[in-house]
């Protein structure tokens, strides 16, 4: 491991800004996906790129993953 020296007033102030990006981050990557399930899904369906058998895994993935267990009473109101 390399050594590094910088004054004690550096080191904090980079300790701060480091705490403020990892709340920042967090919060940021919290709200990344808010849309409902079907929402996602039928937005790939429409685009009409993907097989059946895809947008099913799709489907599939989305309800056993973590953030949707997780977060998936936060979903965002579905768009009109």
């Amino acid at each position: 491991m390399v050594r590094v020296t910088l004054p004690k007033t550096e080191y904090e102030q980079l300790k701060r800004q480091a705490e403020a990006y990892r709340r920042f981050a967090a919060r940021l990557f919290e709200l990344a996906i808010r849309d409902p399930i079907e929402e996602v899904v039928e937005d790939f369906r429409k685009t009409n790129l993907y097989t059946k058998d895809f947008l099913k895994d799709l489907e599939s993935g989305l309800r056993k993953s973590s953030y949707a267990k997780k977060y998936g009473n936060q979903t965002a109101k579905k768009r009109s």
